[in-house]
């Protein structure tokens, strides 16, 4: 029951002692401010990775060419493995119940000229599928469609920052430009979250780049990208197949790692999430830690405060204060400053969180939080033990004969 005479008390007790209200306080506040700061952290580590990935889509195999050092059926080692446009029809011949796409990708190194302006730019030379691996958004313009592969059009799709570079505050669109040579048409502008460096690329038809190279059918990489709903233990199948078809057709030794490389972002994806949830457990373990020391902390205040108020506690009992009674003052006074402290942690902690955003970026922490339950459930932990820290002395002090309790020194 509510007693406006415990209240009054208590609030005598902490003006009285302001100095043992403020350590008690400081160390309840202290300690979830840690635990919510560590944990945001953990949490912006994950966004970290997150993001890393977010740039491209998630499944999708790249597969690169190498160089055998094993060899194979007749075939010698340090033999360059090449691919080329029936790569792609066997591949979506084979696999039409794990494909979704697939794309070639040859990347050059061009000198582009528009009038003159000037500069030096990576071109990839592609497929329509090319946009949906790497979440090309477009701003300006159409990206490449199949008619451009077919009639191996002289079409060109520009980044924003190419567009910049070249054209100005001018719209480059239905504009020619020379790319190392030969003129193309401006078709598209497009940005890309990956970054400056991914806005400075130049794409054009894959046809296109294969009949400028004397005509060759030649590609340097295929993306391959799968059906989501097979998930990632249909992705991991379907890379080892994709693996094992691509060696059998190339004559590649099954154990020579360096024969071709498939980059699987799934997969890649999901180990460093679990490296991140890793470090993430990590980091909740240390900040758990600052809330058992701020337990303990709040332990060894309230020892202190009960052999303080010893005699207090036994004039009480003389007047007929029962234990109960006693007991009840004490704990209020531990769970009231356990509580307006535990929560001024909580939202200092939460207000610093918010304010970082991707300060820390460059340590791997983009926009770190914590649950708002999170954060509340830990300081209520924290206010609940500190209530069990406040009743063990509080208890042990109620027990106390008032006579013996008078002769404490």
């Amino acid at each position: 029951m509510f007693s406006r005479d415990n209240w009054k008390e208590i609030f005598e007790t902490i003006q009285k002692n302001k100095l043992r209200t403020f350590l008690s306080g400081f160390t309840v506040a202290l300690g979830i401010l840690i635990f919510v700061i560590l944990f945001g952290f953990g949490n912006g580590l994950i966004n970290t990775f997150n993001d890393f990935f977010a740039d491209d889509a998630t499944n999708v195999f790249y597969v690169f060419r190498g160089r055998t050092t094993m060899p194979y059926k007749g075939y010698k080692s340090n033999r360059q493995i090449e691919f080329d446009n029936s790569d792609l029809a066997d591949i979506e011949k084979n696999f039409p119940l794990f494909l979704e796409y697939t794309t070639p990708r040859i990347s050059r190194q061009d000198t582009v000229k528009y009038k003159e302006e000037s500069n030096s730019y990576t071109t990839q030379a592609v497929s329509p599928s090319h946009q949906y691996a790497e979440k090309t958004i477009m701003m300006k313009g159409r990206f490449l469609n199949k008619n451009d592969i077919k009639d191996k059009t002289k079409y060109a799709i520009i980044g924003r920052l190419v567009e910049e570079d070249l054209f100005g505050a001018k719209t480059s669109i239905g504009k020619y430009i020379d790319i190392g040579g030969s003129s193309f048409k401006v078709v598209g502008v497009f940005q890309d979250d990956g970054g400056d460096n991914e806005e400075r690329i130049i794409y054009i038809p894959y046809t296109t780049r294969q009949l400028i190279e004397k005509n060759t059918d030649e590609i340097d990489q295929i993306i391959v990208g799968f059906k989501p709903e097979i998930g990632y233990a249909g992705a991991m199948a379907f890379e080892r197949s994709l693996n094992s078809f691509i060696r059998e057709k190339k004559y590649i030794n099954p154990k020579d790692q360096n024969g071709i490389f498939i980059r699987n972002v799934a997969d890649q994806l999901k180990q460093n999430q679990q490296f991140a949830r890793v470090l993430q457990i990590i980091v909740g373990f240390v900040a758990f830690g600052t809330i058992i020391a701020g337990i303990i902390g709040i332990s060894n205040i309230m020892v202190f405060v009960v052999k303080e108020r010893t005699k207090e506690l036994g004039i009480r009992k003389a007047l007929g204060a029962t234990p109960k009674s006693v007991i009840g003052t004490i704990l209020l006074e531990s769970v009231f400053i356990t509580t307006i402290s535990g929560f001024i942690g909580m939202l200092i902690g939460i207000a610093v969180l918010s304010s970082l955003g991707e300060k820390l970026k460059d340590f791997f922490i983009t926009n770190p939080y914590i649950d708002l339950t999170m954060a509340t459930v830990a300081t209520i932990v924290l206010i609940i033990f500190g209530a069990i820290a406040g009743y063990v002395p509080a208890r042990r002090a109620a027990k106390i004969k008032p006579i013996v309790a008078l002769r404490d020194d």
